[in-house]
């Protein structure tokens, strides 16, 4: 889903779409790092490189949405940048469940938990 909305910093990210696609991406970044350390090549460093430049930009706006998903703005990312330990702030704010009502960023994406038996009807 996220390669879909490559750059749609709109709407919401459930936590469960969100933390898969950062597996997705993050195994072969990973994969990519051991193959450059065991071999030294600099072809290898190019394209793990190369991979964090493509997988950026999906990333980043995977992210703001999963921050909007918990009622956060996705200027919260800025903390990364310019707060020390900002980091641990945001990723707080990524695990944090979707908030349980529409918000400003659209309606929630998790569905609403429907009861396993229907009430009975009332005696006759």
């Amino acid at each position: 889903m996220p390669f879909r909305r490559y750059a749609d910093f709109t709407g919401r990210a459930r936590r469960r779409e969100f933390w898969s696609f950062m597996l997705l991406i993050l195994v072969p970044a990973a994969s990519l790092v051991v193959a450059a350390l065991l071999s030294g090549s600099d072809a290898v460093w190019l394209a793990f490189t190369s991979y964090l430049l493509v997988t950026f930009l999906p990333a980043l706006a995977a992210s703001v949405r999963r921050l909007h998903d918990a009622g956060r703005s996705g200027w919260w990312w800025l903390l990364v940048a310019f707060v020390p330990f900002g980091g641990i702030a945001v990723l707080v704010f990524l695990l944090l469940d979707s908030e349980a009502r529409d918000n400003d960023h659209g309606p929630r994406p998790k569905p609403v938990p429907v009861p396993a038996h229907p009430a009975s009807p009332p005696p006759a």
